[in-house]
């Protein structure tokens, strides 16, 4: 990748970043690409050349969140670690996400109030691959004897349910870091699996 393509694809990251701050504050409806454009001291007409309209640069901010999220969890499921290291990788990374990236992390919730079923069915897909990883992990530790689990689909919607609340009560200067919250959700996390 050249220079230009690297500073275009910086400029996008910054818009969609942007972008969901906005929306996540505005709502999908009450956004405008006026005030995306404003928030970035950039015309609408310099924002649609990166971006057809905003349905395209909301589904963008999913898309970005979604696909990170993947890699990092493909990459520990792959890893020669323990199905408990996996889960407690699996647990700060979602965490790590969820606090990081809240604006775009609301939006992704759900997603059925934001999209046309063009843009919907690409981001309910990756949304269930990235449950799938979690599945893969208990399975995993099923297989292995490190889990007593039999419903693998239950506990992995108990568990990502428990960590998305989270982006409505951490505060970054509340009493528990986000290493120790990390640490005490694994701990009860894991209590589900054994």
């Amino acid at each position: 990748m050249g220079f230009k393509e690297i500073k275009t694809a910086k400029k996008k990251e910054d818009i969609i970043r942007s972008a969901a701050k906005i929306v996540s504050k505005k709502g999908y409806h009450g956004a405008t690409m006026e005030d995306i454009a404003a928030e970035l001291l950039m015309t609408k007409g310099a924002l649609y050349y990166y971006f057809e309209n905003k349905d395209d640069l909301v589904y963008h901010c999913h898309d970005l969140i979604l696909s990170s999220a993947i890699k990092t969890l493909e990459d520990y499921l792959k890893s020669n670690i323990s199905s408990t290291d996996k889960f407690k990788k699996a647990v700060e990374v979602h965490v790590e996400f969820v606090i990081a990236e809240k604006e775009t992390f609301n939006m992704i919730i759900k997603p059925q109030h934001t999209f046309t079923e063009k843009r919907l069915a690409p981001i309910l897909d990756k949304r269930q691959k990235y449950a799938n990883i979690f599945d893969e992990i208990i399975q995993q530790g099923i297989d292995n004897g490190e889990f007593k689990i039999t419903e693998i689909k239950m506990a992995r919607m108990m568990i990502l349910g428990a960590l998305n609340w989270i982006q409505q009560w951490y505060l970054p200067e509340g009493k528990k870091s986000k290493k120790e919250i990390v640490d005490i959700y694994s701990d009860y996390l894991l209590k589900l699996l054994k």
